[in-house]
């Protein structure tokens, strides 16, 4: 079957792989269907070059387009790991993190170590010393949704 695919299309074939997979890519990304579908194109390049060659059979491109995709996929690993992605916010996904310091005014005592606040629109479960509603708390840690408070 692959003997037959690669005798039709040619050295097409490489060029429509590695179209599909960057296609792929942009329908569900994940930055590695990038480096298979390069691979294939590099295999495509090589192919309409190399076509008429003895050398240039479909298990020489089969191995090729194997190595290519590992080599392409380390590299592309270590030059996207080697990135710092700095932010301007980098609370912005860490919501609970960037409240801690804060301090608000408890809207539910803190009873056997859980109570509630309300900070910026939105209650917050706490956990703590058992303190009277109204009281005034620090926020001293974000463990996820839950804040952990001291007395302020």
């Amino acid at each position: 079957m692959i003997e037959s695919l690669a005798a039709n299309l040619g050295p097409w074939t490489w060029w429509i792989v590695g179209l599909v997979l960057l296609a792929a890519e942009l329908a569900a990304p994940g930055v590695f269907l990038v480096w298979i579908g390069l691979a294939a194109l590099i295999v495509g390049a090589l192919s309409l070059a190399l076509w008429d060659a003895a050398l240039w059979t479909w298990q020489v491109q089969l191995l090729l387009f194997g190595v290519l995709s590992i080599a392409l996929a380390i590299i592309g690993r270590r030059f996207y790991a080697g990135r710092n992605h700095s932010s301007d916010e980098p609370m912005l996904n860490r919501r609970g993190e960037s409240l801690v310091g804060r301090t608000a005014i408890l809207a539910e005592p803190i009873a056997e170590g859980r109570g509630r606040i309300r900070m910026d629109d939105t209650w917050w479960p706490v956990m703590g010393p058992d303190l009277p509603a109204g009281s005034r708390v620090r926020v001293t840690e974000a463990h996820g949704r839950d804040l952990r408070v001291e007395a302020a």
